[in-house]
């Protein structure tokens, strides 16, 4: 049996970068990228190697996904989603709307794993997240600086949240590995000043926020949720794949589709069962990362691309960039 090669592409969220964030997200999506990769190296599965991804954005500051870096619902809590998909059986896990929870994507994994359902949220998510022993972080810990002075300016009677909505940091990461099996995950803290209990794309298993099939891929989302949901994003790039278009084309089609259609922008990266993939956008910016046959790829800026083989990366790695 021809071995696959593995490939694994993330996504920081598509949107408006902060110039004084651009490096930090670059290096961020970098350093995931990489530690998938490292997991697929070792032989490790898509699933576990797109968690893997995952926490390290999660963990990051730079991105608004997990503990460190998530935005601020209305009431100045952090609420937040995440999804995972394995393409070989369909199976899937999400939590939406959970608190105090350094790594939403690992409770999303459990749900997958250990319980019937694909979907737990709220104060069922949170008990479960107990129940298998994962930590619990104090709310006021998760909140970071730039979250609180973001929040207070969205209050402001003359503020306008959707100026801020642009810098949107969901996180996602696709993966095959050498098996040929494919997986996806995507994790997020919303939009800034939601509406409490507010559910995005992220949570949703009908093929929004991410959708995993080893007949024809994975993609994960970001950009405007509802959207998103509107034209079931990350399953319409599959679709088009399904109809024979190269994982470049069919994301620019269903981010075409979502423009004209609902007038909404976002971003998308992709691979393809064959292992072609791809990284495509709307919006201003995305940040994002690739490594296939041990060379890393890397962009924020439409057209921009950096290419460094995964050994010269590693070693710039250690030093910082």
């Amino acid at each position: 049996l021809g071995r696959m090669k593995p490939v694994i592409v993330v996504h920081g969220g598509a949107g408006r970068i902060f110039k004084e964030r651009e490096e930090g997200c670059r290096a961020g999506v970098v350093r995931a990228a990489l530690r998938g990769y490292g997991v697929l190296k070792q032989g490790g599965s898509a699933v576990d190697a797109v968690e893997e991804a995952v926490q390290s954005m999660e963990d990051d500051p730079h991105f608004n996904a997990g503990s460190c870096g998530s935005v601020l619902n209305e009431k100045g809590e952090v609420e937040m989603d995440a999804i995972i998909m394995d393409g070989k059986n369909l199976d899937s896990g999400a939590v939406s709307a959970v608190k105090c929870i350094a790594n939403p994507i690992k409770v999303a994994r459990l749900v997958m794993e250990k319980t019937k359902h694909m979907l737990l949220t709220d104060h069922g998510a949170h008990l479960f997240a107990q129940a298998m022993g994962i930590p619990e972080i104090p709310g006021e810990k998760l909140i970071t600086e730039r979250s609180r002075e973001r929040w207070k300016k969205n209050l402001e009677p003359d503020s306008n949240p959707e100026e801020f909505q642009k810098d949107l940091g969901t996180v996602g990461a696709v993966a095959i590995d050498s098996e040929g099996n494919v997986a996806c995950a995507t994790s997020t803290g919303g939009l800034s000043n939601k509406l409490v209990g507010r559910v995005g794309d992220t949570a949703c298993i009908e093929g929004s926020g991410g959708y995993a099939d080893n007949c024809s891929g994975a993609s994960s989302t970001t950009g405007h949720g509802e959207s998103i949901m509107k034209v079931v994003l990350a399953r319409l790039i599959l679709y088009h794949m399904e109809q024979g278009m190269s994982p470049e084309v069919a994301a620019d089609t269903a981010l075409d589709y979502m423009k004209t259609r609902v007038g909404g922008l976002g971003g998308v990266i992709v691979v393809n069962k064959a292992g072609e993939w791809a990284a495509r956008f709307s919006t201003k910016q995305m940040s994002w990362a690739a490594v296939k046959d041990d060379n890393l790829h890397y962009g924020i800026y439409a057209g921009e691309r950096h290419i460094k083989s995964v050994d010269e990366a590693l070693a710039s790695e250690s030093e910082g960039f």
